[in-house]
């Protein structure tokens, strides 16, 4: 009789959330011998590690699932990106520091405490992503990391749907009808709540209108009129939020009218 790895069984335990995708990444991770697809050796290291470091400690279910989904969400984007090209960086981030502590494991480490305290599920896969991002762009660092994991922990979902509308703007344009001024339905009201915290927290353009005493009326600001800035390409790059799904996007933007 053979047993399962526990940092096994912790990834394939994700499967309600990413589903049969899990049994897969595990293979990859833990037997990547038997796997059809393959992961750098040093990626799939760390990912194993995080898993059998989880494993035993005794997490509540359902921490539990998000915690091995996004594992294996990191496993997909991984694979997905070396297939273009997108290799594992080569700059010591897989390297120990002084004090025993590896960068790749820090990252790794953050996204895996935001992904089990996320109770809205569809951001686990989004967070198994920006592992692998990061884990495949030397122009970002541990802290730049960190600060998109800080920035992107109080975004709700329907928040990240909209950063994912503006930044396929060029794709699907957003629509020309004006936002309401004082929508009554709350679901409107709720949603031009989460956009006006976009702007507020600097990820869109343009700012939130401050009305002058005696001023002339500021125009009604229209979806087609936002545009990310530097802080919501980051996110909107590390979170790889162009694999949103339409209709949470198509979603989020009908909420606005």
């Amino acid at each position: 009789m053979t047993t399962t790895e526990p940092g096994r069984a912790l990834i394939e335990s994700g499967f309600g959330i990413a589903g049969s995708m899990t049994g897969s990444a595990a293979t990859v991770v833990y037997a990547p011998d038997e796997a059809a697809l393959q992961l750098d050796d040093r990626f799939a290291a760390c990912l194993r590690g995080l898993a059998d470091d989880l494993a035993d400690g005794g997490l509540p279910r359902r921490e539990r699932a998000r915690a091995g989904a996004a594992l294996a969400f990191a496993v997909e984007h991984g694979v997905s990106l070396s297939r273009r090209d997108r290799h594992v960086r080569a700059d010591g981030f897989f390297t120990e520091r002084a004090g025993g502590r590896v960068a790749a494991r820090e990252v790794g480490e953050g996204v895996l405490l935001a992904a089990r305290s996320s109770a809205e599920e569809r951001r686990v896969r989004h967070l198994g992503y920006l592992f692998a991002e990061v884990v495949c762009s030397p122009d970002v660092d541990a802290a730049l990391a960190d600060r998109t994991l800080l920035l992107t922990r109080s975004l709700t979902w329907r928040q990240l749907a909209l950063l994912a509308a503006v930044g396929r703007r060029d794709r699907l344009p957003l629509p020309l009808t004006p936002l309401p001024a004082d929508p009554r339905a709350w679901v409107t009201w709720g949603a031009l709540e989460d956009l006006v915290e976009l702007q507020r927290a600097g990820l869109l353009d343009p700012p939130v209108a401050v009305p002058r005493p005696g001023g002339a009326a500021q125009p009604r600001l229209r979806p087609a009129d936002l545009r990310l800035t530097r802080r919501g390409v980051l996110v909107h790059r590390l979170l790889a939020l162009d694999f949103v799904h339409p209709d949470d996007v198509d979603a989020a933007l009908a909420a606005l009218s």
